[in-house]
């Protein structure tokens, strides 16, 4: 992924902190960053604020579904690819 790809708008109520991502995905402090910044899930105001991560595209990315994770960041949350995990997580559109 490169750092040129739009951001995913997120939600207050799909924003999860860093702690939850790490128990979310079964992986470490550093190997959740990485994945979060790699794939450009997550955000940081500034440096020593805390991380937000986007749950419906950290579940995307744990199942491997990158097309479902575009169309999220096209804003294409109606799509059904991308509704079914804000159904799985229990979250609105």
């Amino acid at each position: 992924m490169t750092a040129t790809l739009w951001p995913i708008l997120m939600k207050p109520d799909e924003v999860i902190c860093l702690a939850e991502a790490v128990h979310r995905l079964g992986r470490t402090d550093k190997i959740t960053r990485e994945i979060c910044k790699e794939f450009s899930i997550c955000r940081q105001v500034r440096p020593g604020s805390p991380i937000e991560v986007s749950a419906p595209a950290l579940e995307m990315v744990k199942h491997g579904d990158i097309q479902a994770l575009e169309l999220l960041r096209e804003g294409r949350r109606d799509h059904p690819r991308v509704s079914r995990y804000f159904d799985f997580l229990g979250l609105s559109l």
